[in-house]
């Protein structure tokens, strides 16, 4: 006598298919649909994105390693001397940190404050360490939520603890975050940072330069002393690889007190200025890219 089968497993519910090479176009809409879900859920209109090194601290962490440091003597000498070098830059790096913090707390306290049914210019980073948990932080001490788009690598990086739960998101795909970071932003705060912040900047800076968004965004590259060691922009220039009116499409800024006061009235005049729109609430977020025939 044969067996009788027993029911296959609903595809959608069929692990090994959804994990699978087959299933990686599921994968991929999963998280574009999830995020959309949440962000309906959570009211939430607009952002502002920083991006910065995932290995500053604060200041207190910082002098605080710096001095465990000089009072032990395990290491070579050689060693040791890298050691105090790299925990010297630590605490001469960990002004970005409280500057970080500082101008998110400010954006925060001021755009809670915009009547509106949606919340607008909510602070969003990749939900790590250093700049980002500093832009959490400085969010959630302001009273207001904030964004976490993690990204789940080898070396895992565990959100911080000042996102907003609701809004802690963990993904697979770089480019959907990357996505997710650019659909909904309306301006970027780059701090420094590594390969990854300077990918995150030029990705944002393209698209405006080609004219790929359908709206303006705020960029304001934080720390002209960090950057224009790092690279020289004007060289694109002289060089003739880019005009020099794409020298606009960004702004340096040094104290958060700068870089709010520019986000503010540059966020304002472009995104809460003129007469009220009289449509319809969207049912759909704000699209990024232009609709192409």
């Amino acid at each position: 006598m044969i067996d009788k089968l027993k029911p296959a497993p609903l595809a959608y519910e069929n692990h090994q298919f959804i994990n699978s090479p087959d299933g990686r176009i599921l994968r991929i809409l999963a998280e574009y649909q999830e995020p959309l879900s949440r962000f309906r859920r959570e009211q939430i209109q607009d952002t502002v994105v920083f991006f910065g090194s995932a290995r500053f601290e604060g200041e207190d962490a910082a002098k605080k390693n710096l001095a465990a440091l000089k009072n032990t003597a395990k290491a070579a000498p050689a060693d040791q001397e890298k050691e105090l070098k790299r925990a010297l830059a630590a605490v001469e790096m960990a002004r970005y940190y409280e500057d970080a913090r500082r101008l998110a707390h400010l954006l925060t306290e001021w755009s809670i404050q915009i009547p509106a049914r949606r919340r607008r210019f909510v602070v969003t980073t990749g939900g790590g360490p250093g700049i980002m948990e500093a832009a959490n932080l400085g969010a959630h001490e302001a009273g207001g939520k904030s964004i976490g788009l993690n990204i789940n690598l080898p070396f895992e990086q565990n959100p911080n603890s000042y996102i907003t739960p609701s809004l802690n998101f963990e993904f697979h795909y770089f480019f959907m975050r990357k996505f997710w970071f650019a659909y909904l932003a309306k301006a970027l705060v780059i701090f420094p940072g590594g390969f990854g912040t300077i990918d995150e900047l030029f990705e944002i800076l393209t698209l405006a330069q080609t004219d790929k968004l359908a709206k303006k965004i705020l960029v304001v590259i934080y720390g002209s002393e960090y950057w224009h060691r790092i690279m020289n922009f004007q060289a694109f220039v002289d060089a003739g690889t880019v005009s020099p009116e794409d020298l606009n499409l960004f702004k340096f800024v040094d104290t958060p007190e700068d870089a709010f006061t520019f986000l503010r009235d540059g966020l304002t005049e472009y995104h809460l200025g003129g007469p009220p729109k009289k449509e319809k609430e969207q049912e759909v977020l704000p699209e990024i890219a232009k609709t192409r025939p």
